[in-house]
């Protein structure tokens, strides 16, 4: 296994074309508190420089404690964003995100498997970070047999890796490694298991594939404002992925930004509850960039 290590703060695009703004694409829900779902999408997307398109699946509202309420958009709705954005636009990564419901996923992988040349991101979003449930159960099963074999990776942490498999999950590499291996077999090219609800002084992420098997290294950092961290880890993975990096360098430029993000959370003071990372944190004045 090949580590990286993940204390890199600043923005690194040396590897893009610079005649091309890359375009990503993410498919997910709204959060009102701008920390996690679309917003934090499109926030990665902006911080990595890749323009941002979306399409909405569902408009939640919720702040740094709680949702307190979901509203799934129709179908169609969800359809007609999806042709309206891929008919005229050369969106070069998508992100998937919040799907609530079966028929939605069934939906978007219909039309995504017209669009099979795009690289997809596919972050199985199940819980809040506030413990609220955000997928239907009989979800997880059309999301398992319809779009993870079109994910060109697939992002779970642990609690959403043992909901996948229906089954608990082992808090050691070896046993995850295992059990992540198992969706490899249900169709997904790649799985990247997020390891940031273990226990320890590092929050390491596990990248498996056919042919790959690779960790990613960084120290855990303290702090309680990590809202929206796996939407933004996987946004920053299509970004990458959109700059026409290969997976195993999208991944480990992305875990190096989103170790940043977290690392300055505490500069933004956002809210009462488990506040956002901090996007912008090579960016902003008040960041790692000054």
């Amino acid at each position: 296994m090949s580590n990286s290590s993940g204390n890199k703060s600043s923005v690194d695009l040396t590897g893009s074309d610079p005649g091309k703004i890359p375009i990503a694409l993410t498919i997910a829900g709204s959060d009102s508190g701008g920390g996690a779902g679309i917003q934090a999408d499109l926030k990665t997307f902006s911080a990595l420089g890749v323009y941002g398109a979306s399409v909405i699946t569902a408009i939640t509202a919720q702040n740094t404690q709680a949702v307190t309420a979901i509203h799934d958009v129709p179908v169609d709705i969800i359809e007609a964003q999806l042709d309206a954005v891929l008919s005229d636009i050369d969106v070069n990564a998508i992100k998937i995100g919040m799907l609530s419901q079966a028929n939605v996923i069934h939906a978007v992988a219909a039309v995504l498997r017209k669009h099979t040349a795009i690289p997809i991101v596919l972050d199985p979003v199940m819980i809040a970070k506030s413990g609220d449930k955000l997928l239907q159960d009989d979800a997880i099963d059309a999301l398992v047999s319809e779009l993870l074999p079109l994910a060109t990776v697939l992002t779970p942490n642990l609690p959403e890796l043992g909901a996948l498999l229906n089954q608990t999950v082992d808090e050691d590499m070896a046993s995850v490694a295992s059990q992540a291996r198992q969706l490899l077999g249900a169709g997904a090219a790649a799985v990247l298991v997020k390891g940031g609800h273990l226990d320890g002084p590092q929050s390491d992420d596990w990248l498996l594939g056919t042919q790959i098997d690779r960790t990613y290294r960084a120290e855990r950092i303290e702090t309680g404002n990590t809202h929206g961290t796996g939407c933004s880890l996987s946004s920053g993975i299509a970004a990458y992925l959109a700059h026409g990096e290969t997976l195993e360098n999208a991944v480990a430029t992305a875990k190096q930004w989103i170790t940043g993000a977290i690392t300055w959370a505490d500069k933004l003071n956002v809210g009462q509850g488990h506040g956002p990372v901090h996007h912008f944190h090579a960016l902003w004045p008040n960041g790692a960039g000054s």
